[in-house]
């Protein structure tokens, strides 16, 4: 039974998977301070929050059970994503579930900055009628630069143009003809700061977006320009916007988050007239509230049920068309490099995956981390090892990871090769999907075999000899070990070979020492693949 704690308040109805769910039992606890939660969160499998509950590295070491943190929203800047890595704990969050919703705000908080109406509201409600006061400004016909051109980003360009403004767009990841196709102008920050009318901000806060519009853009950005965040706090340098407005550069601004939250009650936004500021609602509907909790929960489901699963932040985000591709490999590339980690004697200095065929096509990242995750888990064990941390161990230990392609696939679609470097040896096994058959290993060293990559293996090396199988089968028979499967594999008749034998269940060190005491067998190695 899997055990989830929700620490935040979160949509019933967005987590009813996994309350429904007979294999997991969810409590909810919102509200815990740091140590109320480090003495409990040991006991968990998967932590849910927004964005009250930090997530420190203290909590993650104190949750030794925990496989997954999911954050009901797209901002993570409450987690340690360096911690959780470390941990081989994935972070999910919902970046799709609250697009529409911040959009939406986004153009009510625009159109407000523009026509004043948070001030004329006040005023009317207040007895005072002034219409002279509140002479705003059309969209129409004005220049928006968006800044962060991702889902949120695109939506606002998309609505922008139906109010007839010209579309700028910067984004490290637009690329000329994506734009073109989005009837966007790809353009610079400097451009941006330059010539926009409006401008609005869509980035995540990272240590080189923070303050990416400061004193410096200041001085040199089009006087009257108007902007709008409703992304992070600390993307726009505060201090130095109410410097810009007050100087006339900035004709308004409207702010949904703050550098820091909730905002201090002297802060310079809440009483100047020209800016506009909400609580951080940008994700504040109902349904947006509600698809984040449902997205996240059926990824935490998935993570939990070792099936695959989407929107990892401590991992790169792995397309659904990749994805279908690659899922049927998964379990292929990690078998792949567990077997080849138990054949291979010595520290391991270097990791090899040559991928070939249809694979040479696809962006095989995440398939390189099952696989790496198979080496290490030898070695470091399972529960330490995951696809989240892979790299990063591999990195901390000094093993070299190399990827190589290649179109020809000679006799199958697509194929894995895997290639150990140690200091002792370099070994390799090449693995493949048979239709009809799943997932096969086909070549072991320079030997072609065939081989189901699963259960309990005994790979022996002998010279090809009259008389090999038949005592290899009498040895076993007589310590009780009954054979499954036998291959052989060899390059030329009486010279070197190999023999692949899956058994129904492990055998001891005494038989495998036995084995290799037989006349012409030279060395004997018990291999298991759960």
């Amino acid at each position: 039974m899997f055990k989830v704690l929700v620490s935040d308040p979160i949509s019933d109805l967005g987590i009813q998977k996994l309350v429904d769910a007979e294999d997991v039992a969810v409590d909810k606890k919102p509200g815990l301070s740091e140590d109320e939660l480090v003495a409990i969160i040991g006991e968990y499998d998967a932590l849910l929050v927004r964005s009250q509950t930090r997530v420190t590295a203290r909590i993650m070491e104190a949750g030794k059970s925990l496989k997954v943190i999911g954050r009901a929203g797209v901002g993570v800047d409450n987690i340690d994503l360096e911690a959780a890595t470390q941990r081989g704990i994935i972070v999910i969050n919902a970046p799709d579930g609250n697009t529409i919703t911040t959009c939406e705000h986004t153009f009510a908080m625009m159109m407000s900055v523009a026509r004043f109406i948070p001030q004329a509201y006040l005023k009317t409600v207040g007895g005072e009628w002034d219409r002279k006061s509140f002479v705003g400004v059309e969209l129409r016909n004005k220049v928006l630069g968006v800044l962060g051109m991702g889902r949120i980003g695109s939506e606002v360009a998309k609505r922008a143009k139906a109010f007839g403004m010209e579309i700028w767009g910067y984004d490290p990841f637009l690329t000329e003809e994506r734009a073109e196709k989005m009837g966007v102008r790809l353009s610079s920050v400097d451009d941006i700061v330059r010539n926009a009318d409006f401008m609005t901000v869509h980035t995540p806060l990272t240590p080189e977006t923070r303050h990416m519009i400061g004193s410096a853009q200041f001085e040199v950005m089009k006087k009257g320009m108007r902007i709008v965040n409703c992304a992070r706090g600390g993307i726009i340098d505060e201090h130095a916007l109410v410097e810009a407005i007050d100087q006339g550069i900035v004709a308004g601004a409207a702010f949904d988050v703050f550098e820091v939250e909730p905002p201090a009650a002297d802060h310079p936004f809440l009483k100047h007239p020209k800016i506009i500021v909400t609580p951080h609602l940008g994700a504040s509907t109902v349904e947006a509230q509600e698809n984040v909790a449902i997205d996240v929960s059926e990824q935490v489901l998935n993570i939990l049920r070792d099936k695959p699963f989407m929107n990892a932040v401590n991992m790169p985000p792995i397309p659904a068309e990749v994805l279908n591709k690659l899922q049927p490999y998964f379990g292929l590339g990690e078998k792949l490099g567990s077997f080849i980690a138990q054949l291979t004697e010595g520290a391991v200095e270097e990791i090899t995956v040559n991928y070939t065929g249809e694979l040479a096509d696809v962006d095989t990242q995440p398939l390189t981390r099952y696989i790496v995750r198979g080496v290490l888990s030898h070695h470091l064990g399972s529960d330490q090892v995951n696809v989240v941390n892979s790299m990063h161990l591999a990195k901390e230990r000094h093993v070299n990871i190399v990827v190589q392609k290649s179109h020809e696939a000679r006799d199958f679609t697509s194929s894995i090769t895997v290639k150990l470097r140690s200091k002792a040896a370099t070994r390799l096994v090449t693995g493949t999907m048979l239709t009809g058959y799943g997932p096969r290993i086909v070549q072991i060293d320079r030997f072609p075999v065939d081989v189901a990559p699963e259960g309990n293996i005994i790979l022996i090396s002998h010279n090809d000899k009259p008389g090999i199988i038949g005592n290899v089968g009498m040895l076993l028979g007589n310590n009780n070990v009954n054979i499954a499967t036998m291959q052989v594999g060899r390059e030329l008749v009486g010279g070197s070979a190999i023999m692949v034998l899956t058994v129904d269940k492990g055998v001891s060190k005494d038989v495998i020492n036995e084995l290799v005491k037989l006349p012409d067998l030279n060395k004997a190695k018990e291999i298991k693949l759960v």
